[in-house]
């Protein structure tokens, strides 16, 4: 394989499904985290023994989105230009 083949690869970009992972976990947890922080109640501190929840909930939820996304960034799927020359 020469340099020029190298530089012609196509990558999978946003279609990758790891971006799709990463934004809805990450929509999932700005929402959990906007309502750990605006909307708990003292019940709901009594439900979770003391522990918000949905605060550390959706904090865990935005790590791991942030995983997803640095990880498709890092190792990004390289796609064939040209199906029919893909050996298999």
């Amino acid at each position: 394989m020469s340099d020029s083949d190298s530089t012609t690869k196509k990558k999978a970009g946003l279609f990758d499904i790891r971006f799709v992972i990463a934004g809805l976990l990450g929509a999932y947890g700005v929402i959990l985290v906007l309502l750990g922080i605006f909307n708990a109640t003292d019940e709901e501190l009594a439900r979770g023994d003391g522990l918000n929840i949905n605060l550390w909930g959706g904090l865990g939820m935005l790590v791991v989105a942030i995983a997803f996304a640095v990880w498709a960034r890092l190792r990004p799927v390289v796609v064939p230009e040209d199906p029919a020359t893909d050996s298999r």
